[in-house]
């Protein structure tokens, strides 16, 4: 890959994270990087559809989860999906995960992964995930782990903004705790001119799931009006 692709700085960030976060004792950090499986699947996808150096949207989650970026390094994408949407063969368990197979409706809602990664890029807030008691955790379900990540995540948008990513708007995955907290983090450090909501993919999928093409619908035409 070009080494000054939006895909390369992608992967040379990733690369600069490093598994030695300081977090409350009860929580454990979600580090794929170090699993050479990870990297390969990680190099096929940024190298398929960012190997141009064109600014994309944001999209930001929470933080990555054990069943899809924690295994594949691919935001919101499992290790079924990377193959049976994006063509990239993997080593992996196919174990499906719920945000992934919304995430993957609204990307071919759009048009396909082609069309959709061409205008946006995918990422969370906090770039590594976490876990307790075995189950995977948020940055927000704990006041001590959120004062304890929040220079990673300020660190992790501009980081980003610097990689490619517009400034005009950041669309945020979930309505609730994520969207407060973004929110007022980007009034503080002026990341975004506008922030727009976006349903949550776990919780239409595991709570709002009569509603789904409703959800769909509406998260599908707030992105293309921002492409508009």
């Amino acid at each position: 890959m070009t080494s000054n692709t939006f895909g390369q700085r992608v992967l040379n960030f990733n690369k600069s994270l490093s598994p030695d976060w300081s977090l409350p004792d009860h929580v454990e950090l979600l580090y794929p990087y170090h699993e050479e499986a990870t990297w390969q699947c990680m190099n096929a996808f940024y190298e398929k559809y960012y190997q141009d150096n064109n600014q994309r949207i944001g999209i930001f989650g929470i933080n990555p989860g054990r069943f899809g970026a924690g295994v594949t390094g691919v935001p919101f994408t499992d290790p079924k999906r990377l193959i049976s949407e994006c063509g990239i063969d993997n080593p992996f368990p196919k174990k499906p995960e719920l945000s992934s197979e919304y995430i993957y409706m609204l990307v071919n809602g759009y048009g396909g992964p082609d069309t959709f990664y061409q205008h946006f890029y995918i990422t969370s807030l906090c770039p590594l995930g976490f876990t307790k008691d075995g189950k995977n955790y948020n940055y927000y379900d704990d006041k001590k782990l959120e004062k304890a990540v929040e220079p990673h995540i300020i660190h992790n948008i501009n980081a980003h903004i610097e990689l490619g990513v517009s400034r005009k708007v950041g669309f945020i995955l979930g309505i609730g705790k994520n969207m407060k907290y973004f929110e007022r983090l980007n009034k503080e450090q002026g990341f975004f001119d506008k922030v727009i909501p976006l349903p949550h993919p776990r919780w239409v999928m595991q709570y709002r799931r009569k509603r789904l093409e409703e959800f769909l619908t509406l998260s599908l035409d707030k992105l293309k009006s921002a492409i508009t």
